[in-house]
């Protein structure tokens, strides 16, 4: 694939997200629809349901991450009807790509988009894990280097502080 279809794809993905009033962040299937390469609704529809049936598996709520709506489209007479559609979490986007066909470009980048989406939060948790682990060091170092400073103020010689130490402090 080449270079600008990934920035492409990538970009207009991000474009389509909608905030609620909560800033829950949520796509409109119908966008995601388009962008990944369906044309009919109803073919989409089948991979909507696969994906939800994944999202149950794994023992979440599916209303967490799929709501159906009803909103309202133009026509090209200008006038409008109400359709369904269906309001999709970042989650239910991941299970609609990984439930998708994989022979469609659009399907198979966003595959690996959310591949490397997950793989960066990864490295981001276990950069902040190593982050607070190593100021849980340091915080430990300056308490134990007061302690030093305190046993030889009190008892004028810093052999003490190993017998202090063993017995637990």
């Amino acid at each position: 694939m080449k270079q600008e279809n990934i920035k492409s794809l990538s970009n207009n993905f991000e474009d389509h997200s909608q905030t609620t009033e909560n800033n829950i962040e949520f796509w409109f299937a119908r966008d995601i629809q388009h962008l990944l390469g369906y044309s009919e609704w109803r073919n989409f529809q089948r991979v909507i349901i696969k994906a939800k049936i994944s999202c149950e598996s794994t023992k979440n709520n599916v209303l967490d991450h799929f709501v159906d709506v009803n909103k309202m489209v133009k026509l090209g007479s200008g006038s409008e009807r109400e359709i369904e559609d269906i309001m999709l979490t970042r989650y239910a986007c991941y299970l609609i790509a990984q439930n998708g066909d994989p022979r469609k470009e659009q399907i198979a980048f966003a595959q690996n988009y959310f591949a490397i989406q997950t793989r960066k939060i990864e490295i981001i948790e276990k950069r902040i894990k190593d982050w607070e682990r190593l100021q849980a060091r340091q915080k430990l170092t300056h308490s134990e280097k007061e302690l030093s400073e305190l046993i030889y103020e009190q008892t004028g010689s810093d052999r003490n502080f190993g017998l202090i130490r063993s017995k637990g402090d």
